[in-house]
């Protein structure tokens, strides 16, 4: 009998711990939830985080990590400007080769693009039939003409040597007036001066009269600051400073005038000293030497691995490195962190000890001696400034181009195509030009022997080779570390400027920026109503259920929020639809579980079991009305386009995080209020009525 005591007292303790056991892991879980809603919250609402960040930061000393400013990305409908369909005439393409020619023109396109500045742009290329279209949206366009005259032209491959014209001196007219303007930048500085003095808040100065465009939106704020990422002076100044002090006198640099307020202090990424002997070969990046093979570059490195010492590494770096950058300086890089170094050399010498020589390493840049001089951890200040801009030479004079015209371009050019090194089987590029870009190029290389020529692009430098000799037979290679895919996507725009596709305008529609503004604000105030409303509806409905699924439908609108942002997905007015018909599916699941659970109730159960069996019963069924709600959305994201697509991938994000919501977050959240209810209040769940 005893012994029967024991072992059901034995059972009971054992009981007793699961239960600890399972409302620890589900308190902790409820803690989770709630953590992620309030980073969600944060990362959907960046701005208004700072601003209750430096609340608490003023008030209690303490503050969040910062969370990085990112905006959504709104698509042609909400943000407005233009949409543009082409047709490209492929008559002049062989058989077979339509797709890498419009795959030219696309890439043709987004560069030109990008050089009206437009972002989140959207080319698309689709066949209708036996025609071949170009669809282009350009949010925020306002100038529909000026896009029309940047996209429909025929793309522009231009061959360049260096400039050595000398730049020329400011007229005694300049001058003066170059004086007059930075006399007004002195006299500006001077008056923020004044007003730092008189104790006026330093952020609100900043967002008023600073020039600096990066930090001015922030209130003048940069972060945290390390030696390398700010001017000498200014480091010097933090490193000397104390928290909260503000530098009313301003510094002066030849770009200008600098106020300054120092903030919290903290340790820095670790550093490291090192010099270096490259040696490159031909083929590999950057290249401006390329008389070894590889493998004789890595017999050279190897060679001066051997005879390196503490004593002779700067000489050897004179005599031997390919590192023009680093070799007059007997191959010293200074300070650097890990990530301002190619992985393969910065691995090494984060991993060597001070003092060590050791080698050879190899990167796409070739093979490397690294000598590791020191290391160090840094301090990083927070800092706000105040920038005063002066004028400086090129405002008045423009600054001489680098790259000038020799009078070769793509009309010369008769193909290019991908080809292979018989020595090193390295991707290259081979260029053939016409009798007349023959002539041209021979007379390039002569006098540009041993010296780069630029190849452009729509006005962008694509490829920069070292001429190492005269070429007289009209073709030439260009050498790189390729891969298949890069040479290839070389070989597409050299051949889209060669051998241009004419496109034709066939539709134009601009939608203006009131008209998106108007169309983001009807759809959020539509979305605001809808969840206000359904949230009502599961309350009133569902009582204590239903106000636990409301707090888990917040939660989903975070999430779903945050994740299309961290996703990049563009936000369309399509798009917005299908992420307010996902809120209705989120509650579709709990209206589901729900309704089980009262059927279970008025079978008599207790609550406990009640929420188990409603979940579990009703499993099946969501399980199986979003299976089939994402196969048909998948279709969507595979065959269409567009607006079609933006609300595809809404609808598919919200379904997933829909099914998070529902079964894990409401789920949660019922069990922890069980245990407080018990079977007492029946009112609160459902209405329902036990049965004896």
């Amino acid at each position: 009998m005893q012994a029967r005591l024991l072992l059901i007292k034995n059972m009971a303790k054992e009981q007793k711990t699961q239960t600890s056991k399972y409302r620890s892991k589900i308190r902790w879980g409820t803690v989770g939830i709630f953590m992620l809603l309030c980073i969600t919250s944060a990362y959907i609402a960046p701005t208004q985080f700072q601003s209750a960040n430096n609340w608490l930061k003023e008030k209690i000393g303490v503050a969040f990590p910062e969370m990085a400013i990112k905006p959504f990305k709104l698509g042609l409908d909400l943000q407005g400007g233009a949409h543009l369909i082409y047709e490209a005439n492929m008559e002049s393409i062989e058989k077979g080769q339509e797709g890498d020619a419009m795959q030219g023109v696309k890439d043709v396109i987004e560069r030109r693009i990008n050089g009206l500045g437009v972002a989140e742009a959207n080319v698309q290329t689709t066949v209708v039939g036996e025609d071949y279209r170009i669809i282009v949206e350009l949010p925020g366009v306002t100038d529909i003409n000026e896009a029309i005259g940047m996209i429909g032209g025929t793309p522009v491959l231009e061959f360049k040597e260096q400039n050595t014209e000398p730049p020329r001196e400011l007229t005694e007219e300049e001058s003066v007036q170059l004086a007059s303007l930075n006399k007004e930048a002195r006299e500006k500085a001077d008056q923020v001066a004044q007003r730092l003095q008189s104790g006026e808040d330093f952020s609100a100065i900043a967002t008023e009269v600073s020039d600096d465009v990066y930090s001015k939106d922030q209130g003048g704020y940069l972060h945290f600051v390390g030696e390398t990422s700010i001017e000498e002076e200014s480091y010097t100044w933090a490193k000397n400073a104390k928290e909260g002090e503000v530098l009313t006198t301003p510094q002066e640099n030849e770009y200008g005038y600098v106020f300054l307020k120092r903030g919290a202090e903290r340790d820095g990424e670790a550093e490291v000293a090192a010099s270096h002997i490259l040696i490159c070969y031909k083929g590999s990046d950057a290249c401006t030497d390329e008389k070894y093979t590889k493998e004789e570059a890595l017999a050279k490195a190897q060679e001066l691995y051997n005879q390196a010492n503490a004593s002779n590494f700067a000489s050897l770096a004179k005599e031997n490195s390919t590192d023009l950058g680093s070799k007059e300086k007997g191959g010293e890089l200074g300070s650097f962190a890990k990530g301002a170094m190619v992985e393969n050399f910065a691995n090494a010498a984060f991993g060597a000890k001070v003092g060590d020589i050791i080698g050879p390493v190899e990167t796409q840049f070739g093979y490397h001696i690294i000598y590791k001089t020191g290391e160090s951890t840094p301090k990083e200040y927070e800092m706000w400034r105040i920038f005063v801009r002066k004028a400086v030479k090129t405002d008045i004079i423009p600054a001489l181009e680098q790259w000038i015209s020799t009078g070769l371009s793509g009309k010369q050019l008769k193909k290019t195509e991908v080809v292979t090194d018989q020595q090193t089987s390295q991707f290259q590029v081979s260029l053939k030009f016409d009798s007349e870009g023959t002539e041209l190029f021979s007379a390039i290389t002569e006098r540009n022997l041993q010296k780069p020529v630029a190849i452009f692009l729509d006005g962008e430098a694509i490829s920069v080779p070292n001429v190492n000799q005269v070429i007289t037979s009209g073709e030439a290679v260009i050498t790189g570390n390729f891969t298949m895919q890069e040479a290839r996507l070389l070989s597409q725009r050299l051949n889209a400027g060669a051998l241009p596709v004419p496109v034709e305008l066939i539709s134009q529609q601009s939608i203006g920026a009131t008209l998106g503004e108007e169309s983001l604000a009807k759809s959020l105030y539509a979305g605001v109503i809808a969840i206000i409303l359904v949230m009502l509806f599961m309350i009133l409905y569902y009582r204590l259920p239903g106000f636990l699924s409301a707090i888990a439908l917040v939660l989903y609108i975070t999430l779903t929020l945050a994740v299309s942002k961290l996703m990049g997905v563009t936000l369309t007015l399509s798009g917005i639809a299908g992420m307010i018909l996902s809120v209705g599916m989120a509650v579709d699941a709990n209206v589901l579980i729900f309704e089980r659970m009262k059927e279970e109730l008025s079978g008599g159960k207790s609550i406990k079991s009640a929420i188990e069996e409603g979940f579990l019963r009703a499993w099946p069924s969501i399980r199986d009305g979003n299976f089939s709600t994402l196969i048909t959305t998948f279709i969507l994201m595979g065959f269409s386009s567009s607006f079609v697509k933006g609300f595809a991938i809404t609808l598919t994000i919200g379904v997933f995080i829909s099914m998070f919501s529902a079964i894990t977050v409401t789920r949660t959240f019922l069990r922890v209020v069980e245990p407080w209810i018990g079977d007492k209040c029946y009112w609160m769940f459902l209405g329902g009525k036990k049965h004896n």
